[in-house]
């Protein structure tokens, strides 16, 4: 962490920055031309797009730039920009792809614990402006001084065994029939 000096309105030292520099790969790397969610979901090459699942309204998709092992966005396959621009099924479906998704990867991955949020627009941190959920799954102790100090961070496990788990844990999942609210606590 590193401190500010003198930020307006707040009391010096008090700011703190949080460092991510393993995220310069995705901010420097090519953009595709449109939207990367809506060309991904025509596609029929769900692994390499590390698509994990689909429903009628959305998907489930891994990050190619994690913030950690797991973290995977829950899209709609409309375009939308905003929350309230979502039809109400398409809504349903996005919570229940969030309420599957937690489910599976603490069936599989066994998480302490869970970051879910949204980035609305580019000043909210969006890389795309397509609406999308993130699931970061954390464990206790997950970092350490390897991304401040190293400019390295650490994911325990290649992109592609991470999503034969997760693929796996969905089919699972989906198999039974019934879905487990709830579940083991850390």
């Amino acid at each position: 962490m590193e401190y500010t000096r003198g930020f307006p309105g707040g009391k010096e030292g008090s700011m703190k920055f949080l460092w991510a520099p393993w995220r310069m790969n995705y901010i420097l790397s090519k953009k595709q031309e449109g939207c990367l969610f809506c060309s991904k979901r025509v596609e029929e090459r769900d692994r390499e797009n590390l698509i994990l699942h689909r429903g009628t309204e959305g998907f489930v998709m891994m990050n190619r730039f994690p913030y950690n092992n797991g973290h995977l966005m829950v899209i709609p396959n409309r375009h939308c920009f905003y929350l309230e621009e979502l039809r109400k099924n398409e809504a349903k479906e996005l919570f229940h792809l969030l309420n599957l998704t937690t489910q599976v990867v603490r069936e599989t991955l066994y998480p302490h614990g869970f970051n879910i949020g949204i980035n609305i627009g580019k000043a909210g941190g969006a890389g795309e402006d397509h609406l999308h959920v993130h699931i970061v799954p954390r464990w206790t102790g997950d970092t350490n001084f390897m991304p401040i100090l190293g400019e390295t961070k650490v994911v325990p496990q290649y992109l592609d065994e991470t999503y034969q788990t997760l693929y796996t844990g969905f089919r699972r999942l989906l198999k039974k029939g019934t879905r487990r609210l709830g579940g083991k606590r850390p």
